[in-house]
């Protein structure tokens, strides 16, 4: 018998941010990054970045954010917090388009 699976790949990377971490706006991708790339004149980065937000299920999760590869990049390259607690190939339909682009299969 031979199978043939394909596994994908996660195409998100969750991050959870805590409450005291949402008390600063600069931690919001919506309000800090379209800054940072705009002063780093990579503005065309913004059509290869998805950012997808959800409510969390704790204080210490307070939001998920839901980030493709290119977002993270550049949270990363800001020196944003960044907790990572797992990956996705999708956000959940509950999940909220934050920052960037929509992207679907």
């Amino acid at each position: 018998m031979i199978v043939n699976a394909s596994i994908s790949s996660a195409n998100y990377t969750i991050l959870a941010q805590s409450r005291n971490e949402l008390m600063v706006p600069e931690n919001s991708p919506s309000i800090s990054m379209w800054p940072y790339l705009l002063s780093s004149s990579q503005t065309r980065r913004l059509n290869k970045i998805s950012v997808y937000a959800d409510r969390g299920p704790s204080r210490g999760q307070s939001r998920l954010l839901y980030m493709n590869a290119n977002a993270l990049s550049v949270w990363r390259e800001m020196g944003m917090p960044a907790t990572v607690i797992g990956e996705s190939h999708r956000p959940p339909h509950s999940a909220m388009l934050s920052f960037g682009m929509p992207f679907s299969e």
